[in-house]
């Protein structure tokens, strides 16, 4: 595949905000990566390792940036953003987020409990009456709803955030036989199924990912009297400056996103559509699990907004007692590791919606303890680094999201660049 690749030098001139004068919210400066105690040489490598997966074939295009001690000093955008239409990727290209958006609709909980306007300590029941008389199965392996026991215990928001409420995912044989989530019903009407059905097991018994965040989203509309949507975009996405990060792709953007891949029996890629209904087209759900479309670098100032100690722009917009709710491990020791391979073996997970490194040498590719980070199941990922002041994000649109480990290979490059260790 032809090399393409938008390098540091244009992408400032065409997409960086100024820095002098006036800023949009959240605008990152620049520098040069020398000055943070990165290698240029370093993170060139970087480079062609990303374009090596793109010339195998793993992926169509990747957008990729490194910010150290608040700067932008790294940001490529290679191959292409649609390859039957010959359209090179470029950085300012959409990409549909799936889990990412978890972390978005956590901060959004964690904004209104820093606010006294809810408690995550308290039972879900206290804001979704629904989830008051909900029972738990036999066996946690069935998907017959009959066949049940009654709950020892109530369902806390923070169950919701840390995924150990009993609750499954949208893919269990239990939900997708009685038709949970789907995007032609409205968050109200999924919460309702959920709270129908019984849990997986008692609440604060087992870390389980599952559909915590749409309930969470709903519980967010009870207590603001706002919709989701609406409560996204006045109270996170223009404060923090993440204006292409929406549910919907309207007529004017639908330009810049990317296609999602998935390689064909051959091994080559084809156009490949994850949900019935693609994020061009309006739909019911807006879905606080799954459901955003972001940018590189709208996630950037989400994760600068969270190193930054919850300030923006001069202007504090949670606690920071908010922030380490958001970074630090919240899963009870009795409940790790929260799984027996790869980075589950060495994770926590954070009322952030983050998976918290605890040990690094768990994973396959290099972290620190107390990092934390999360992805999308098409081929999205970032980390945040409160050590090393540091973010790293790659976004590419691909199923399955590995990728032959192209995320993992960049991060590993990008910290082998490290000069200066802070």
């Amino acid at each position: 595949m032809q090399k393409l690749v938008m390098t540091l030098a244009t992408f400032l001139t065409l997409w960086l905000p100024v820095t002098s004068g006036a800023q949009d919210p959240g605008a990152l400066p620049s520098a040069d990566p020398a000055s943070v105690g990165l290698s240029a040489e370093g993170l060139a490598l970087a480079t062609e390792a990303l374009q090596a997966h793109v010339d195998a074939g793993n992926l169509a295009g990747v957008v990729a940036a490194v910010v150290r001690d608040g700067a932008l000093v790294y940001g490529e955008a290679l191959g292409y953003r649609d390859v039957e239409e010959e359209s090179p990727m470029a950085f300012d290209a959409l990409f549909r987020t799936y889990s990412m958006t978890r972390p978005i609709t956590a901060l959004a909980i964690v904004m209104l409990h820093d606010e006294g306007v809810l408690d995550v300590h308290d039972p879900v029941q206290n804001y979704l009456p629904g989830f008051a008389d909900q029972e738990v199965l036999s066996d946690p392996q069935s998907s017959d709803p009959s066949d049940t026991r009654p709950r020892a215990g109530d369902i806390t928001v923070a169950q919701l955030l840390t995924h150990t409420s009993g609750i499954g995912s949208r893919n269990s044989q239990l939900y997708r036989a009685h038709n949970v989530h789907s995007w032609d019903q409205t968050l109200e009407q999924v919460v309702a199924n959920v709270a129908r059905l019984p849990l997986f097991e008692e609440p604060g018994t087992r870390y389980r990912y599952g559909m915590h965040s749409e309930i969470l989203g709903r519980v967010i509309e009870v207590v603001s009297g706002m919709g989701l949507e609406a409560f996204f975009e006045e109270r996170i996405f223009r404060p923090l400056g993440m204006m292409d990060t929406t549910f919907f792709v309207d007529e004017a953007r639908r330009h810049r996103l990317a296609t999602v891949y998935r390689p064909d029996d051959d091994g080559h890629l084809q156009p490949h559509q994850m949900e019935d209904i693609p994020v061009t087209e309006p739909r019911a759900l807006t879905s606080s699990g799954v459901g955003l479309v972001s940018s590189a670098m709208d996630f950037l100032r989400f994760s600068q907004f969270i190193l930054d100690d919850g300030v923006v722009d001069g202007e504090r917009l949670i606690s920071s007692d908010a922030i380490r709710m958001m970074a630090e491990n919240a899963v009870p020791d009795e409940l790790l590791p929260l799984g027996d391979r790869g980075y589950w073996a060495g994770s926590g997970w954070s009322l952030g919606g983050f998976a918290v490194v605890l040990a690094p040498q768990a994973y396959d590719h290099t972290v620190n303890p107390g990092e934390f980070w999360w992805d999308g199941s098409a081929g999205t990922r970032f980390w945040i680094d409160p050590q090393e002041r540091m973010i790293t994000l790659v976004m590419a649109q691909v199923s399955p999201a590995s990728g032959g480990g192209f995320r993992e290979d960049f991060k590993t490059h990008v910290y082998e660049a490290i000069q200066e260790r802070r």
